[in-house]
């Protein structure tokens, strides 16, 4: 992007009646697309120059994305892209193409077990809701796209955790503030790091009424190329049709929908879990 371009972005945003207009953000963007287009690392004489800023105006701003690792400083002192936008550009497209990909497995899965399935992705201490399909019953979940819970208390926020490397792992659940929703919630790290230990030996983990009374989830990972959980799909419904008994059977469908997903994105099918282990069939978290 030139001097003459950028400037006019910003003269022209700076006219814009919006009402949602926010100047420090707008000015962001406007510096990131001209890192963007730049071949090589600016200064900050340089981005002051081609975007028409005061020193101490661009140097906050430059301040803030380093500290966010959206921009990295080079030994020269000169600003370049940081390989924070390129995490968060994988993740947007691994997001967007992966509930494509998970439709066709997703609408059998849910047929199959006659119940709610959910797909969700991994976002600090939260799980996120990319996408749900329900059939056709009169009690369904009330889930929505974009909403999130606790990862500490959820079947799917349990079943990506447990297969994060261990320094990931330990970093997320440092920063969790565990809450109690129920008489069953999990609400220490110890009692998740043993939960989290019986969910990797047996490849699916249970909110067992953590989050609500009444409601029981199952979940698994979907895996990416290099083995890691880059999202997690659940099967839930209410516990008078989840059963204690019901569940080793949808589990056994769970995790076969996952590998066949985790195939389609490249990754030989993982080792099956021994379902006739005692741990699989004792879920209790």
């Amino acid at each position: 992007m030139s001097t003459a371009i950028a400037s006019q972005t910003l003269v022209d945003i700076s006219k814009q009646a919006d009402p949602y207009q926010l100047q420090s953000i707008d000015r962001v963007v406007a510096l990131l697309d001209m890192l963007s287009e730049s071949d090589v690392p600016l200064s900050l004489a340089e981005i002051c120059a081609r975007m028409g800023l005061h020193k101490s105006t661009a140097h906050r701003s430059l301040i803030v994305l380093e500290r966010t690792s959206m921009i990295e400083r080079t030994p020269e002192g000169r600003f370049r892209l940081g390989l924070k936008l390129y995490e968060l550009g994988n993740r947007a497209v691994e997001q967007v193409d992966l509930r494509e990909r998970v439709q066709p497995f997703f609408r059998r899965l849910s047929m199959d077990v006659g119940e709610t399935v959910h797909l969700s992705v991994l976002q600090k201490t939260k799980i996120v809701y990319l996408d749900k399909v329900e059939p056709n019953r009169r009690v369904c979940m009330t889930s929505k796209s974009g909403t999130s819970n606790p990862v500490y208390c959820t079947s799917m926020g349990k079943a990506m955790l447990a297969f994060l490397p261990d320094n990931t792992r330990e970093e997320i659940i440092s920063k969790i503030r565990f809450t109690r929703f129920t008489t069953k919630t999990l609400c220490t790290r110890e009692a998740l790091l043993k939960s989290l230990e019986r969910v990797k030996k047996r490849g699916f983990a249970i909110d067992d009424e953590e989050i609500e009374i009444g409601v029981r989830c199952v979940g698994a990972p979907i895996f990416d190329t290099n083995r890691h959980p880059i999202a997690a799909v659940s099967v839930s419904g209410p516990a008078s049709r989840i059963t204690v008994q019901s569940v080793p059977g949808i589990a056994e469908r769970l995790i076969r929908c996952c590998n066949e997903i985790s195939r389609s994105l490249g990754i030989h099918e993982r080792r099956r879990s021994k379902y006739s282990s005692p741990l699989f069939h004792h879920y209790s978290n």
